[in-house]
């Protein structure tokens, strides 16, 4: 396993300290891995968006194909008993 080593503000340090004492994580470097995971993998969920809006852009939706989900959301609409 890596090793990362790093330094925070006092700040930060109370506010993680917080964190333990609550019982969120068990200790600091659980803390750190955890926003570390949640950064990347936000980051990586950001990159896929991106990704999609660019295609779309690139070949976007025909009124035709956009067509049958407008008609079917319709449909299950008036189907609720509501």
């Amino acid at each position: 396993m890596a090793q990362l080593v790093t330094r925070v503000d006092e700040d930060l340090a109370a506010a993680v300290d917080e964190l333990v004492a609550a019982g969120v994580v068990a200790n600091r470097s659980e803390a750190v891995r955890l926003g570390l995971q949640r950064l990347v993998d936000r980051h990586r969920r950001d990159q896929l968006g991106a990704r999609i809006v660019a295609g779309y852009r690139a070949i976007p939706q025909t009124d035709t194909e956009g067509a049958w989900a407008d008609e079917s959301s319709v449909k299950m609409i008036a189907e609720e008993p509501w």
